[in-house]
């Protein structure tokens, strides 16, 4: 795999993954073949800074769970109103990593 879509790819995406990551993931990518490199770019990965927002916003109704595919613990999360605000205060500090956990474990499926 050529070292400058590499690169490309980890600045752009750098943001969606742990920064502690990083480097594994530039040097599985580099050994990488066209294929795997295209279907590693075409993932659906999910903004942590987004999820965030729809933390703070209306993650008192699972929403947030409901969009990591946590769907029990949205449905829980729902049913006790984000229970009674204490959860939805925690997720707001807890979100953002697991977003970028679950990204990670996304593109090392593919690996």
């Amino acid at each position: 795999m050529e070292m400058d879509k590499v690169d490309m790819y980890v600045m752009s995406k750098g943001k969606y993954f742990p920064p502690e990551k990083m480097p594994y993931i530039r040097e599985k990518l580099l050994s990488f073949d066209e294929q795997r490199f295209s279907v590693a770019s075409a993932l659906d990965l999910k903004d942590p800074t987004t999820l965030l927002i729809i933390s703070i916003l209306i993650g008192s109704l699972g929403v947030d769970r409901f969009m990591l595919g946590e769907t029990g613990l949205g449905i829980a999360k729902l049913l006790t109103v984000g229970g009674c605000g204490i959860w939805t205060i925690i997720d707001w500090f807890s979100v953002q990593k697991r977003t970028r956990e679950q990204n990670f474990n996304k593109i090392m499926a593919i690996m």
